[in-house]
């Protein structure tokens, strides 16, 4: 584990990779701590808002406390448009390990701390608002917790499935492989994203965004775990006319032990090379259900959902903030991707110098 370690970090962008997905899984792991408002917040009235801008330096070219200013909603008779305005008669600090809305830490110890906050009566929105008045900054924490587990949660149904139903067709061969082959084959050709759209689109209109949130990780097991056997299969029918496991059969051990204790376990290397790359399709997966309105509703968030308002061109062009869960999907499956890719480097035999 030592040597691998090492060997990863020699390489800089594998190791950049994995301490960015190190700081993403941190960051959402305690949203409530990082987030400035809970998941439920909204307010209409400041509908679109910008992004608060934070000032530390003063008229005289100093450095001073953080610090910000309130916006003054006005609607502009000539173009027809509301417009927001920074109130400059009153500064609000800005506060770190500051008081706010009360949640429980771990689900088990409540506390109202929170790592940025402002004074009382401060209308802070880092990463501005959306249409409903959402605060954009928080939701990319809460909507992280969806976005970033969903792919191992269907990695935990799919991959043991895979991985058992490939070692059984590999090992035992014959009419039955032939069988459980075809029946993956004809799972492999359903076209995944196009029957997630049909699925998703035939839920009932009243489930919760928890239920929603379930069936959606089993649809995306359902699909995953057919091409996963296939690789499997393959590397058990190797495996098994080994020496080792030609004598562990003579000694009368049973197929159930053969399978799991000795076959399987010489796949783990692939096991992880496979988990770290399947997590990005697992992600966008998501990510695009929720964009077109099939996945995790509202008012809960997801990095999809929240990306929705970005297809409208004039919110690219004037409200560029609401592109922020855009750039966290590119970052999130980048780094998998260049962590993925590095990690086959290094298992990979055939790579190894």
């Amino acid at each position: 584990m030592n040597n691998f370690y090492l060997k990863l970090k020699k390489d800089k962008i594998p190791f950049i990779a994995l301490c960015v997905l190190f700081l993403l899984y941190f960051l959402v792991a305690f949203a409530d701590f990082f987030a400035v408002y809970p998941s439920t917040y909204s307010n209409r009235k400041i509908a679109y808002q910008p992004p608060s801008n934070i000032y530390l330096i003063n008229k005289d070219n100093k450095f001073v406390h953080p610090y910000t200013y309130n916006y003054l909603k006005t609607f502009n008779k000539d173009t027809l448009s509301i417009e927001y305005k920074q109130d400059r008669t009153k500064k609000y600090k800005i506060k770190f390990f500051a008081n706010g809305y009360e949640y429980k830490l771990f689900g088990i110890f409540k506390t109202n701390k929170h790592f940025i906050g402002c004074d009382s009566g401060c209308n802070l929105h880092i990463l501005g608002c959306d249409i409903n008045g959402c605060d954009v900054y928080s939701r990319l924490f809460f909507g992280g917790q969806i976005s970033l587990t969903i792919g191992f949660l269907a990695l935990l149904i799919s991959f043991p499935i895979g991985a058992i139903y490939g070692g059984i067709s590999g090992y035992i061969g014959g009419r039955t492989d032939k069988i459980l082959m075809r029946l993956a084959e004809g799972i492999m050709s359903v076209p995944s994203f196009y029957l997630l759209i049909i699925l998703a689109s035939i839920l009932p209109s009243n489930m919760t965004s928890n239920q929603r949130f379930a069936l959606i990780t089993a649809i995306l097991a359902f699909i995953g775990w057919a091409g996963f056997s296939r690789v499997i299969r393959g590397m058990v029918l190797s495996i098994k006319n080994q020496e080792y496991i030609k004598a562990i059969e003579t000694i009368g051990a049973d197929r159930k032990r053969i399978i799991l204790k000795h076959i399987l376990p010489q796949t783990s290397s692939y096991v992880i090379i496979a988990i770290t790359l399947s997590v990005p399709s697992y992600i966008l997966a998501e990510s695009g259900l929720s964009f077109l309105g099939l996945g995790i509703q509202l008012p809960d968030a997801s990095w999809g959902n929240m990306l929705r308002e970005a297809q409208e061109f004039a919110n690219i062009l004037y409200r560029p903030w609401l592109l922020a869960p855009g750039f966290l999907i590119f970052i999130a499956v980048l780094s998998f991707n260049v962590l993925g890719d590095k990690i086959r480097d290094i298992l990979d035999p055939k790579t190894l110098k």
